[in-house]
């Protein structure tokens, strides 16, 4: 951390003890090398309003300009209110964005925003609310340390099970294998919960984990989506479910000590696995979801994809945008990842924005239960921005340096402003081309 921060082991040493003062020039140093860890040392409005400002000023639109860090603290300490203002604005073109990109390709693959999908409304509302619920995550967590038995303690199946039944008078039973079984149903009448006997240990505690949500937490769930003003019924009862799901997810894997756990196993995924019972997709989907004010984790993008190329699920609190509509791009290597399950792909990716990720994938297939019935393949990533591959044990093999090649990516072909690739399934909707009948190139067009 030292030699991180430029200065001697001693000063550091000195710091922590609270034998020399947090001076401008050290907060300026972490801010740069360990920004999530900032918070910890600031308390006063300036340095929050600096870091924010300096971040913003990390956008490509800025690439072209350069501010020095003195300049950037005189500024703010002077003129506090043109800062608040410039965040303001920044936020509000960074949305503007989003939302032409999400017009552009709705264009461009003839889908208008009138007529999305209740599934995709849905989706979009957890983009827009930046995949972390505030009200849920908080009663999660003090739901898990009211169930569990110390402060380490980890619900297990039969933990849920035993909740259910003693505040809820819901006895789970497993039901035998039929073609049709769903994964979980719930009896009212007769006050019974079946568990489709084929899932998962992982999958089985999920379900009984959602379950107990639902019926702890309906008031709550209730709220967000009346609040979420959907246009359809469909698109409320979806959101409702998916407010259920993520609140499971941070029962079993409370934010604090997943968070911590993450951080001291530098995201390992396959351990976090372990420590908290869940599966591998499970862990990738909560590591998105840590954006507690004050508390965050690594912005991390994470995305599902099919067999077929889908993307299924996706969120993004890095820069990185996905596809809407129509399939990613073919060089991302979680297409690679379909292909092989159980084997960690790692890529250093670069996107149009001059913007470079580090990003894992892994193939997996989840269980039928019978050879009658095919089992669900697919694969899940999850990458970062490369200025904190140190904090992501899978940037390990790879070399990350600003002079490594790295594989140019784009969101979508419709959308990939590149001009040399040669893996473009469809021309940019927004550029011209050009058919030269006596020159033919990997694909048949030139872009103009």
């Amino acid at each position: 951390m030292a030699k991180r921060l430029g200065l001697s082991v001693s000063y550091l040493s000195q710091l922590e003890n609270d034998d020399r003062p947090m001076t401008r020039a050290v907060l300026a140093a972490i801010g740069r090398h360990f920004p999530l860890e900032l918070d910890i040392f600031q308390s006063d409005d300036p340095e929050r309003r600096f870091a924010a400002t300096r971040d913003a000023l990390g956008d490509p639109l800025f690439s072209d300009s350069s501010i020095s860090e003195d300049s950037l603290h005189r500024l703010i300490e002077q003129q506090p209110d043109f800062a608040d203002r410039f965040l303001t604005l920044h936020t509000a073109y960074r949305r503007a964005e989003e939302r032409l990109q999400m017009m552009e390709e709705s264009i461009s693959t003839g889908v208008s925003g009138g007529g999305r999908l209740p599934w995709e409304e849905t989706r979009d509302w957890f983009h827009e609310a930046g995949n972390y619920v505030d009200l849920l995550d908080r009663r999660a967590e003090a739901l898990a340390a009211a169930l569990g038995q110390g402060p380490e303690h980890i619900l297990t199946e039969d933990d849920l099970a035993h909740h259910l039944q003693e505040r809820y008078g819901i006895l789970v039973e497993k039901a035998a294998y039929a073609p049709e079984a769903p994964l979980r149903e719930l009896d009212r009448s007769h006050r019974r919960l079946r568990l489709f006997g084929g899932a998962p240990a992982a999958s089985r505690r999920f379900l009984l984990a959602h379950q107990l949500i639902a019926l702890e937490m309906e008031a709550e769930i209730d709220l967000i989506a009346d609040a979420a003003r959907l246009r359809t019924t469909e698109a409320r009862r979806l959101l409702s479910v998916g407010l259920a799901n993520y609140a499971a997810g941070a029962l079993l894997m409370p934010y604090e000590r997943f968070r911590g756990a993450a951080r001291m196993l530098r995201h390992d995924i396959d351990r976090l696995c372990q420590r908290f019972l869940v599966s591998f997709e499970q862990a990738c989907h909560r590591l998105s979801t840590l954006q507690r004010p004050g508390a965050r984790g690594i912005p991390f993008f994470f995305c599902r994809v099919d067999m077929a190329g889908n993307i299924t699920k996706r969120h993004s609190a890095t820069r990185l945008q996905f596809a809407r509509f129509g399939g990613a791009c073919p060089l991302w290597n979680v297409h690679e990842a379909v292909a092989i399950p159980d084997r960690i792909l790692v890529q250093l990716a670069e996107t149009p924005d001059g913007l470079r990720y580090v990003q894992m994938a892994k193939g997996l297939v989840k269980p039928s239960g019978s050879y009658a019935r095919s089992p669900r393949r697919y694969a899940v990533a999850l990458g970062c921005e490369v200025e904190h591959a140190g904090d992501f044990i899978y940037a390990d093999s790879i070399d990350t340096r600003p002079e490594a090649s790295a594989t140019p990516i784009g969101i979508s072909c419709r959308l990939c402003p590149r001009t040399d690739c040669d893996q473009r399934a469809f021309p940019p909707a927004d550029r011209a081309i050009r058919i030269d009948p006596d020159r033919r190139d990997i694909v048949p067009y030139r872009v103009s």
